[in-house]
């Protein structure tokens, strides 16, 4: 029995023995035994592996990187937290939305609405396309944005009430299709398949703009807003309200991104003025001052003497060149004050010298525009150099010529930001301005 006892006793106590080694084994020798693809990052085969496993997309790729017991958990649990949170803000915005608007871009401007103001992106890319769209939330409404030539009254689908319709009216072709567009609008809004319409226009320069005075909502039309560019006298700041003419979208500008040379470079010129010289106009005046104690050399000046409607790929160039290379932009009136010049310089941080002047015309013909003209850009600070006449350039250059380029680092920055900030003020602007038209007077 004594012998039976003994025998059992060294059978556990081997038995022990051999799983102590077992486990001592694992715990000192197992760690060095990776999963495929778990070894040195220095290992050719581990990246191939690696690569194999994140196209079939299923293997986790924790496995390409160093073993740490703790690690996948700790990855796991933070990819959980940021899934969660993404629904949580995907869930919230929904909820947000309340309203959808559709923006019909029938004209240049609406691109500089849409990409400069809206910060939006078209698909496709490619500019020639028939048919370009985009999406966009502000607040609590939800924008799509559809343009180019197939946007064609009665061969698209309208799955809003709410449009926004960008027309160009400068010229009586324009305006004719302009027109069309208003009376399939109207259309629409009669057979109850729309229920509100605002329209963003491009005005004619001279302010003569009667034509669309019969649609609007307060003459017995169905037009409930009406923005418009250049210094409208019918501008009341409740249904009909001022729109930047912005940058020359028509000419392929682009939306132009701040970069640490743009801010901090010193540029070779202090100005520049590359544009149309009309005859008998202040534009004349302003090249023989630039003549004057060789101005001209310190400035980019190019000077043609027919205005041309579009650009090729060298001139866009150049233009670009010389906003980005010089200080100042030299922006002297045309047929009306506001030109795309002024908004270009703003893009790549050169201070536009504004000629502050009215223009012929009907612009700005009322009591309450004492701001007139540029009376939008006034009221949102803009920090340009405003001049009355050319005279003044030359001492302007002068102390140009003084100011240390740490100045015109800030003085870029300050502009840049400006700019970025009325364009956000805009957008939110019009998207209050929108709601409260379209929406809020539906409640009562």
């Amino acid at each position: 029995m004594r012998l039976t006892r003994t025998r059992l006793c060294s059978l556990l106590v081997a038995l022990y023995c051999l799983f102590s080694i077992y486990a001592a084994y694992h715990v000192f020798f197992g760690r060095r035994r990776r999963p495929p693809g778990a070894t040195s990052r220095g290992s050719r085969k581990t990246a191939a592996q690696a690569k194999e496993r994140r196209g079939r997309g299923k293997q986790s790729a924790l496995e390409s990187e160093e073993w740490n017991p703790w690690e996948g958990d700790e990855k796991n649990e933070q990819q959980h937290r940021i899934k969660t949170g993404l629904q949580i803000l995907n869930k919230s915005t929904k909820e947000k939305i309340e309203h959808r608007v559709q923006i019909w871009g029938k004209a240049a401007i609406g691109l500089y609405l849409w990409e400069h103001v809206f910060e939006g992106t078209l698909a496709p890319a490619d500019v020639t396309a028939q048919w370009r769209e985009g999406q966009s939330v502000v607040g609590r409404t939800h924008y799509s944005f559809i343009t180019g030539p197939a946007v064609v009254p009665g061969y698209f689908s309208i799955d809003v009430d709410n449009v926004v319709l960008v027309l160009n009216g400068r010229e009586k072709a324009k305006i004719f299709h302009a027109t069309q567009w208003l009376t399939y609008a109207q259309n629409l809004i009669q057979t109850q398949k729309l229920q509100h319409l605002a329209v963003v226009l491009l005005g004619d320069e001279h302010c003569d703009n009667d034509w669309i005075m019969q649609f609007l909502r307060r003459n017995g039309g169905f037009v409930d807003l009406l923005f418009i560019t250049y210094d409208s006298p019918w501008i009341n700041g409740a249904d009909v309200l001022q729109w930047p003419l912005g940058v020359a979208t028509y000419r392929k500008f682009p939306v132009v991104e701040a970069s640490w040379s743009m801010l901090h470079d010193e540029r070779p010129y202090i100005c520049n003025f590359l544009g149309t010289i009309y005859e008998n106009s202040s534009r004349q005046a302003l090249m023989n001052i630039l003549k004057q104690d060789g101005n001209d050399k310190l400035c980019w000046v190019s000077a043609r003497e027919q205005w041309q409607p579009q650009e090729t790929n060298e001139s866009l160039k150049n233009y670009q060149d010389a906003l980005l290379h010089s200080d100042l932009t030299l922006c002297p009136v045309g047929v009306n004050t506001e030109c795309y010049r002024i908004y270009e310089a703003c893009s790549f941080g050169s201070i536009p010298v504004v000629e502050d002047v009215m223009t012929a015309g009907h612009c700005g013909n009322t009591s309450s525009q004492h701001s007139a003209p540029l009376q939008l850009l006034k009221a949102m600070g803009a920090p340009f150099i405003f001049i009355k006449n050319w005279k003044e350039l030359p001492a302007i250059l002068e102390k140009e010529k003084t100011i240390i380029l740490q100045e015109k680092i800030q003085r870029r920055k300050m502009l840049l930001h400006w700019y970025q900030h009325f364009k956000t003020e805009l957008k939110w602007k019009f998207t209050k301005i929108l709601e409260s038209s379209f929406f809020m007077n539906n409640k009562g």
